[in-house]
C-alpha cells in the first residue's frame, strides 16, 4: 500500500492551501467505473485479475487484493498530500506502523535510541520482540538535548526513535536539530508524529527520515477505525517498507481505508476544534488550586513552548495535567466523579477522554504528582469545564 504521490503517471496533484489539498487529494479515483463520485471505489477482493502474463510479475501494481487497491491507494495518496510525502505505508493500526518501520530498517546487532517518553506498547516491542531478535535499546531522557542523545549512541546505532510531544508527559525535543545530527553520524530518525497528526508539524520538512501516525487517532477522528501510516520520501526505505509489508503479512482492509480518506477531509476542520477547546480547559485548570503544572506545550506557561512556537503550526486537544499530592482515592474520586469525559487511553476522537498517566520510565524517573491525561473532544469547553469543576470539588472535602 505505498504509493508514489508524485511519480510520473500519477494524477495532477491539486494545489492551493493544504485543506483545499486535502479535500481534493486523490479525487477521481473511480474514474474508470461507471460513475464518478467524490470518494474512491470500495473494492473487496482477495484476487487481483492481471491484463497478461507478463503483468503477473509487474511489482508496481497491485497482483493481490492484500497490496491495497482503490480506496488504499486513495488514502495514501492523501497522507502524502499531508505530509508533504513521496510514498506512504499503510497499516492496521499505529502501531504496527511503528514496529513495522522498526522492523523493516534494523537487524540483529544493531542499537536504537528511544526517547524515555515513548508510548507504552512500542517501549514493550523494544523490550520484548527486538531484544529478542538481537536489537538492543537504549532509552534516553525524554528532555534531552540533541547533542546529549547523540553522546549516548555508541558506533552500533541505526535509529533514533522520536516522540514529541510525548503523549503522556509532553517533553519536546529539538527535533530539526537531531534530525540533522543522526544524518550526519549516519543513524536514521523515525518519529511517532500523531499528536500533530502530519497537520501541525511535517516531519519529513524538518529532515526526519521516517514520519509515523496512529491515524485511528486524529485522522479517522470517530474512535471507531484502527490504522496507521509511515511516510518518506526516500525511496529505499519506501522499498524496505514494502517488503517487510508484504513479507510480514500486513494488510489494511478497504472500509478502514475509505474511513480514514472520510476522517481526513475534515481533519482541518476538527483539529484546530480540538485545539481551541483544549486552550480554553488548559487555561481553566492553570487557575485550579489543586494544579500543580499544566502539561500543554500550547501554553505560554509550558517549559517547551518555545519549541513549540517555532516549529508547529498549530496544537491538538490531548494535554496533561499534574495535580498536587493527594491521596489516590481522592484522584480516583475525580475521575470517577466525570459526567462529560469517558475513561478510556484513546484520543483524538469527537468524545472527550480522560485517564490516570502513570509513566514507565527507564532514564528519566517520573517524580511529579498525580498525573491526569485529558484529549478534549468536540463538545462545548463550556460544558467541559462544568463538569471539570463539579468532578474537582469532590476533592475538596
Amino acid at each position: 500500500m505505498a504509493y508514489p504521490s508524485n511519480d510520473p503517471g500519477e494524477p495532477e496533484r491539486p494545489v492551493g492551501s493544504l485543506e483545499t489539498r486535502i479535500v481534493h487529494a486523490a479525487a477521481g479515483a473511480g474514474a474508470s467505473l461507471p460513475a464518478e463520485t467524490v470518494g474512491p471505489a470500495i473494492q473487496k477482493a482477495s484476487t487481483v485479475l492481471l491484463p497478461n502474463t507478463a503483468a503477473l510479475f509487474d511489482s508496481s501494481k497491485p497482483t493481490y487484493g492484500r497490496q491495497g487497491l482503490a480506496s488504499q491507494m486513495a488514502l495514501s495518496q492523501a497522507l502524502c498530500e499531508l505530509e508533504n510525502a513521496r510514498f506512504c505505508q499503510l497499516y492496521g493500526s499505529g502501531l504496527a506502523a511503528l514496529t513495522g518501520a522498526l522492523m523493516s530498517v534494523l537487524k540483529s546487532g544493531d542499537v536504537i535510541l528511544v526517547t524515555d517518553g515513548v508510548y507504552q506498547p512500542v517501549r514493550r516491542f523494544c523490550g520484548g520482540l527486538l531484544r529478542r531478535f538481537g536489537v538492543r535499546t537504549i532509552f534516553y531522557p525524554a528532555d534531552a538535548t540533541p547533542d546529549a542523545i547523540l553522546a549516548l549512541a555508541p558506533p552500533e546505532a541505526r535509529l533514533i526513535l522520536i516522540e514529541s510531544p510525548a503523549s503522556q508527559t509532553f517533553e519536546m525535543t529539538d527535533t530539526p536539530t537531531l534530525a540533522r545530527l543522526a544524518r550526519d553520524r549516519g543513524i536514521l530518525t523515525l518519529m511517532d508524529n500523531t499528536w500533530a497528526a502530519g497537520f501541525a508539524f511535517r516531519p519529513l520538512d524538518h529532515g526526519v527520515d521516517m514520519s509515523a501516525q496512529a491515524l485511528t487517532k486524529y485522522v479517522c477522528g470517530h474512535s471507531d477505525v484502527f490504522l496507521g501510516s509511515v511516510c518518506v520520501n526516500d525511496p529505499a526505505l519506501e522499498t524496505q517498507l514494502r517488503q517487510t509489508m508484504i513479507d510480514a503479512g500486513f494488510a489494511v482492509t478497504g472500509e478502514d481505508a475509505y474511513q480514514g480518506l472520510r476522517g481526513l477531509r475534515t481533519l482541518p476542520t476538527r483539529f484546530d476544534r480540538h485545539a481551541a477547546s483544549a486552550l480554553e480547559v488548559a487555561r481553566w485548570f492553570l487557575q485550579q488550586p489543586e494544579t500543580a503544572r499544566v502539561l500543554y506545550p500550547a501554553l505560554p506557561e509550558d517549559r517547551f513552548h518555545g519549541l513549540w512556537k517555532r516549529d508547529y503550526d498549530r496544537a491538538c486537544g490531548l494535554f496533561g495535567v499534574e495535580l498536587k499530592p493527594m491521596p489516590p482515592a481522592r484522584v480516583e474520586r475525580f475521575l470517577d466523579g466525570l459526567r462529560l469525559f469517558g475513561l478510556g487511553f484513546s484520543w483524538g476522537g469527537f468524545e472527550s477522554l480522560a485517564t490516570l498517566s502513570r509513566p514507565t520510565r527507564t532514564a528519566s524517573p517520573w517524580t511529579g504528582g498525580p498525573l491526569v491525561r485529558f484529549s478534549i473532544g468536540l463538545e462545548s469547553p463550556g460544558d467541559l469545564i462544568a463538569d471539570l469543576d463539579q468532578a474537582l470539588s469532590q476533592t475538596r472535602d
